[in-house]
């Protein structure tokens, strides 16, 4: 598809309002130290995971996609940026199945998802995120860059609420304070457990709220 007809599906869904879930809106993902982050987070174009781990994680993950994304290549490219960006080296491990969560309740996986907002994409990231990065804009809407950014801001959260997944959730979505939005993620999370004790060498793993 070409630049230009995917400015036009992006300016087509804005116009119609189309959101399939609430927007990521905490902060507006603005908060300053974010722009270092997520700057760093793109910078990084690449991490490798283990093979073996990388081969268990599609085997168990690519058929439960399969609903959600019907193109084969587009499910393995999620899958492949979701272990990757899970397990990026030097930054604290978040669980596979947890991201997979977060993407399923936010965009269903559907990488054309705008927000009434204007957040776009797998994660719902703000749309100024790439003027401040210098990229394009119809970037969001691809799969790489899209998990790149959602994974840093989510990381930021995360370490911002000391390891409280719930209270990170809410703050990523902008329901501080309420639980609706961090309870459906957690929920959903279950449907993508399996493969989140992957790569416990890298550190240990975020655990659900309450031990799970």
């Amino acid at each position: 598809m070409s630049i230009r007809a995917v400015m036009l599906q992006v300016a087509l869904y804005v116009t119609l309002g189309a959101a399939a879930v609430p927007v990521a809106r905490a902060d507006q993902q603005r908060d300053p130290e974010l722009r270092s982050i997520v700057q760093k987070a793109i910078a990084e174009a690449e991490c490798f995971p283990d093979e073996y781990e990388a081969e268990v994680w599609y085997k168990m993950m690519e058929p439960r996609l399969r609903r959600a994304v019907t193109d084969r290549d587009e499910r393995i490219l999620i899958l492949k940026h979701v272990f990757c960006e899970a397990h990026r080296a030097g930054e604290p491990r978040l669980p596979p199945g947890l991201v997979m969560a977060l993407i399923d309740v936010e965009s269903r996986f559907n990488r054309w998802a705008v927000s009434s907002a204007g957040a776009v994409g797998l994660m719902q990231v703000m749309p100024f995120w790439p003027e401040e990065l210098g990229m394009r804009r119809f970037q969001l809407v691809r799969v790489p860059e899209n998990i790149r950014m959602g994974t840093a801001i989510f990381r930021y959260y995360l370490k911002r609420e000391r390891n409280d997944v719930a209270k990170a959730l809410a703050r990523y979505n902008g329901s501080v304070g309420r639980r609706w939005y961090s309870d459906m993620v957690i929920q959903r999370w279950t449907r993508w457990n399996g493969a989140d004790d992957l790569g416990l060498a890298s550190g240990q793993p975020v655990r659900k709220p309450g031990g799970g």
